[in-house]
């Protein structure tokens, strides 16, 4: 049997099908994602533009003065509040928040001149409370959304330490904003 001198057909459109298929993923994925690149729109199509996020380091100095704050919030069954501060991206906070009653809960940011709806949830569920640091990897609205269903009232507590030049409250009882 005689072998062919030059390369196999089929290995040449292989590799060619595969550097198409490489370079289609890079300017499709990976430079929205991790480079903030999205020359074709898809990556802010899919949600990914931006994904990698922001660079912090292990020091972070702010010429805004460290705040503490408290706050609580009396929820009826089947109502909600929510709560957010106003924070630059790299800001840090450390919170805690508890309930005697279960609630329904999301602590999520979104940028400014955004629609809330595509806020990026960063911890969500049911439960009594939840304690943690946040850094915020973009500048924008940072805090939390509670839903009582049970049958009584809970009363919300919030405790917060950190860097944050407003707060926001959005309730029934309408908009309610708190410079510092």
């Amino acid at each position: 049997m005689a072998q062919h001198e030059g390369t196999n057909p089929r290995i040449g459109a292989t590799l060619v099908l595969s550097l198409v298929t490489g370079v289609l993923a890079t300017v499709l994925f990976v430079l929205p994602a991790e480079y903030g690149v999205d020359p074709t729109g898809v990556g802010k199509a899919l949600g990914i533009d931006g994904m990698s996020g922001v660079s912090v380091s292990a020091l972070s100095r702010n010429v805004e003065p460290y705040r503490t704050h408290e706050v609580s919030f009396p929820l009826m069954p089947f109502e909600s509040v929510e709560f957010k501060y106003e924070m630059h991206a790299g800001d840090a906070m450390v919170y805690t928040w508890s309930t005697e009653a279960e609630v329904v809960y999301d602590f999520h940011g979104h940028e400014p001149e955004t629609d809330p709806e595509s806020a990026i949830s960063f911890s969500a569920g049911r439960g009594i409370g939840e304690h943690g640091a946040y850094v915020a990897p973009f500048a924008g609205e940072h805090g939390w959304y509670w839903e009582n269903r049970g049958d009584v009232e809970v009363i919300v507590r919030l405790e917060t330490s950190g860097f944050y030049d407003a707060a926001i409250t959005y309730s029934p009882a309408g908009e309610f904003r708190s410079e510092f």
